[in-house]
């Protein structure tokens, strides 16, 4: 028989009572010890992080806990105990990342729940969309700094597998769209999510009046353990036929509501709203917090960096011109060097295609430079469509409604149909 480990606890707890009975029950077990009583969630950070402890007693009603502190307490490698009490359940202390919830006052599960002996809990699930069992897709589209037709290609995309191709009459200006018709038959629900933290532009996009971040109200949410699929659709209305919207922040100076902890939590819930999510992504992903002496500093590009890691394909986009091509080259070596991993397919979007930027014979001079310089064989080219995608931008709609002959809008189509290809949907 093996040895029994032996486990550091940290203990903050809120209510006094409560501490003293807990601290008393564990430091009568043998090789379990207590090495702090923490009397805020800062001071149970910094023990954590220093190395005191291998596991965490929290309670629920902790002031400031929540999921990005639930985040570093397991980044720093302790197991999370939290205590559910009627003001908070057992629901929204897992909602935040803890990796067992355990009733006050129940001893013995207390002490198997440090130990490591008690199975770890999940976030309870609500109603779901019927998506034959299994989860949805999630596309990240990334592209470069400068990269043209980064929110384009995401909003068409998305337009593309929700199967919108009803023409509707142009309008100008930015006008408040009408209810949207019921999706075409067999199509499947898309989510589209504006995570750009630098230039969100899904809202001004599709002509939507309504500035309310619905992506960063997801992310509160989530920060606080009580987002569910009901409250991610409540904040993410349909503004196309079977596509809905998470709007990003309305100025780029809200970027640190957007914290890559709680959009792990947006982006797992989304996989049981839609068979699709089709996420636009800001262009950069380098991590200066850690050349700062506070390497636990907001993270600008935390939200790019989640929804790339949670990918099942990435969307890289480019420009079909000597500097596009030159930055998609650099690009793609980027995110092959990204701090997170990333280890969904990707797929190359090369967009406005023409002889006037690189010559005779764009389309193949486009994918002889991306297989010689980047070794990309598999490249999908979108034509330059001036007329249509000034008519869809002066509209605020997609192709399809109002451009529906366009031939970039049939690149985007076969675009979805790849992307299909590649990653089955649910079904």
């Amino acid at each position: 028989m093996s040895e029994e480990r032996a486990v550091t606890v940290l203990v903050a707890v809120h209510a006094p009572e409560v501490e003293a009975d807990a601290v008393t029950v564990l430091g009568a077990q043998p090789r379990v010890t207590v090495a702090r009583r923490c009397a805020e969630l800062a001071e149970l950070l910094a023990a954590a992080e220093a190395g005191a402890g291998t596991a965490a007693v929290v309670s629920g009603d902790l002031p400031g806990l929540d999921r990005e502190a639930v985040a570093r307490l397991r980044g720093a490698g302790l197991r999370v105990v939290a205590l559910e009490d009627r003001a908070t359940p057992a629901g929204r202390l897992a909602g935040l990342g803890c990796d067992v919830v355990v009733a006050e006052g129940d001893a013995e599960n207390l002490v198997a729940a440090v130990r490591g002996d008690a199975p770890e809990v999940a976030a309870p699930v609500a109603a779901l969309p019927d998506l034959g069992g299994r989860p949805g897709t999630i596309i990240a589209v990334w592209g470069p700094v400068g990269s043209p037709g980064r929110t384009t290609t995401a909003i068409e995309l998305a337009a593309a597998l929700a199967g919108v191709g009803t023409a509707a009459p142009r309008r100008s200006g930015l006008l408040r769209r009408p209810r949207p018709a019921a999706p075409p038959n067999g199509a499947r629900s898309v989510l589209l999510a504006d995570a750009d933290t630098y230039a969100s532009s899904v809202t001004s996009r599709l002509g939507l009046l309504d500035d309310a971040p619905g992506l960063a109200a997801a992310a509160r949410a989530a920060g606080q353990g009580v987002l569910d699929v009901v409250t991610l659709a409540r904040h993410s209305p349909v503004v196309l036929p079977g596509v809905r919207v998470l709007t990003g922040i309305t100025r780029a100076s809200r970027w640190p509501e957007l914290p890559a902890a709680s959009l792990d939590m947006v982006f797992q819930r989304s996989r049981e709203l839609a068979a699709w999510t089709v996420v636009d992504c800001g262009p950069v992903l380098e991590t200066d917090e850690h050349l700062m002496y506070d390497t636990r500093a907001p993270q600008r590009n935390g939200a790019t960096l989640s929804a790339l890691q949670a990918a099942d394909i990435v969307v890289v986009v480019g420009g079909a011109d000597p500097v596009g091509l030159q930055r998609l080259v650099r690009g793609l070596e980027d995110l092959r060097d990204a701090a997170v991993p990333v280890p969904a397919a990707r797929l190359v979007v090369v967009n406005r295609v023409r002889d006037s930027a690189v010559g005779r014979r764009a389309e193949s001079q486009v994918r002889d430079a991306l297989a010689r310089y980047a070794g990309v064989d598999d490249v999908h080219l979108v034509p330059d469509d001036p007329a249509g995608l000034d008519a869809a931008l002066l509209a605020g709609r997609v192709l399809a409604e109002c451009a529906p002959g366009s031939p970039a809008r049939a690149a985007f189509v076969g675009l979805a149909s790849r992307v299909r290809e590649l990653v089955p949907a649910a079904v």
